[in-house]
C-alpha cells in the first residue's frame, strides 16, 4: 500500500454550478479553445494543501479537465502542478455504463491499489467506484454540485485519512 491520494474533480466540486457564497471569484478560461466561466475560491488551495500535508497524501486531479486543470485551475486557487488521472471524454451511452462508472474505471486503475479520498459530484460515483475490481480503501466525499466543496467536506476527508494512519 502506497501513500494515500486526494483526488479532485473540478466542475461541481471546485466550480459550483450555482453562484456560490462569498470567497468565490469569477474567472474566464479557454481550454482547448472553448471559453468557460468558472467560480473558484482561492481558499480551496491552501485548505487542500494543508489536508495533503497533514495526512501525507498526494493531491491529484480526477476530472475531465485532466492536465488543463494545472493550467486553468491550479494557479487561480494556489495549487502547484498536480498529477492527473487521464480520463478520456465519455464516449456516449454504453450499455450498463454511466458517467460515474466511466470515471470510476479510470480512477480505480490510476490509483493502483493506493488508498484514496475522492471529492466528486457524480451521483452514482460511490456505487461505481465500489464496484470496480481490486479498488483500494477509499472514501468518496459526495459534493452537492450546486454548492461545491466546503470546509465540512475537507474535515470529513481529514478524519478518514487520519484513521488510515493509525
Amino acid at each position: 500500500m502506497g501513500s494515500p491520494v486526494i483526488l479532485l474533480d473540478v466542475d461541481g466540486v471546485l466550480n459550483p454550478f450555482e453562484r456560490p457564497h462569498r470567497g468565490y471569484k469569477r474567472h474566464r478560461c479557454s481550454p482547448n479553445g472553448m471559453t468557460f466561466k468558472l467560480w473558484l475560491d482561492a481558499a480551496h488551495g491552501p485548505s487542500l494543501l494543508g489536508l495533503a500535508e497533514s495526512s501525507g497524501a498526494e493531491l491529484a486531479w480526477a476530472s475531465y479537465w485532466c492536465d488543463n486543470a494545472n493550467v486553468w485551475i491550479s494557479p487561480r486557487i494556489g495549487l502547484p502542478e498536480l498529477p492527473f488521472v487521464p480520463i478520456p471524454r465519455f464516449p456516449g451511452v454504453e450499455e450498463g455504463r454511466t458517467l460515474g462508472a466511466w470515471k470510476a474505471r479510470h480512477v480505480a486503475a490510476w490509483t493502483e491499489g493506493r488508498p484514496f479520498v475522492w471529492f466528486e459530484d457524480e451521483p452514482d460515483a460511490t456505487a461505481c467506484i465500489a464496484a470496480e475490481p481490486d479498488v483500494a480503501d477509499h472514501l468518496l466525499v459526495e459534493i452537492d454540485p450546486l454548492t461545491g466543496l466546503t470546509e465540512r467536506h475537507i474535515e470529513t476527508a481529514a478524519d478518514w485519512l487520519s484513521a488510515l494512519q493509525r
